[in-house]
This record gives structure tokens, sequence and C-alpha cells, in this order.
């Protein structure tokens, strides 16, 4: 036991922070991806399709799938403030995932795309650079 640290004083890892930044992120998005699902869901007039129309799904598939994703993003965000090591590895999958679907519904909404898209890429980061980082308390 170190003796210059009080009794029962709880030491964190470096990784605690990004892991809390990345649920934070990981949340968000997942919130983005829920509007954006019932929007299209309900709204089937706010997305225009480029002259090339949507990419493998039609807008009320694309709409569910957003919704789907979004609610899972925003529930593993949610468990990676627990420190479970599951999440962690369902957040980087979802992220990943939901970057490429958010590229093949670019021609929609291209501006939420590539905000999305890039909470996407901080996620991944912040999940793989810093999950096996150590105190040096």
């Amino acid at each position: 036991m170190d003796s210059a640290r009080p009794p029962g004083m709880v030491t964190t890892t470096g990784s605690t922070g990004w892991l809390a930044f990345a649920g934070t992120i990981a949340i968000l998005a997942g919130f983005f991806n829920i509007i954006m699902g019932l929007v299209a869901l309900f709204r089937n007039d706010y997305y225009v399709a480029a002259p090339g129309g949507y990419l493998v799904l039609n807008l009320t598939g694309w709409g569910w799938l957003h919704l789907i994703v979004g609610v899972l993003a925003a529930a593993a965000g949610t468990a990676l403030f627990s420190g479970a090591g599951w999440a962690k590895v369902v957040v980087v999958v979802l992220a990943g995932f939901n970057a490429l679907a958010h590229l093949a519904f670019l021609s929609a909404a291209p501006a939420w795309g590539l905000i999305v898209i890039a909470m996407d890429i901080l996620v991944i980061w912040a999940v793989i650079a810093h999950s096996g980082e150590r105190s040096t308390v």
C-alpha cells in the first residue's frame, strides 16, 4: 500500500477522462442519429436525395437504420461510464458502422453526415488510443 495516499482514496487511470469523453460523444452522436431517423420516418419531404437516389435503402429504411443505430450507440456510450470492457468494443464497432452509414447517406444530408462522421472518428480514437493508459500516481 502506498503510504502517501490516504486510505480509501480511489486512483483513476489516465484513460478515465478519455473514456468519459468517448461516452459523451457517442451518446450525442446517438441522439443525432435518433433525430435523423425520426425525421426520415415522419417527414418524407425533409431529405432530398441526389439525382442518383439513395444508396442501398429507401428513405424509410435509412430512417429505421439511423434510429436503431442511434439507440444502440447512446446505450453503449452510457455503458462506457461504467467501465465495462464490452462497451469499448461495441462503441468502436457502432461508431465505425455509423460512419459508413452516414457516408452512404451523405447525398441526402451532407452537413449532418460530415458532423456525425467526425464525431464517430473522435469516439473511435478516444477509445482505442486511450484504453490502455495506466495511472502514473
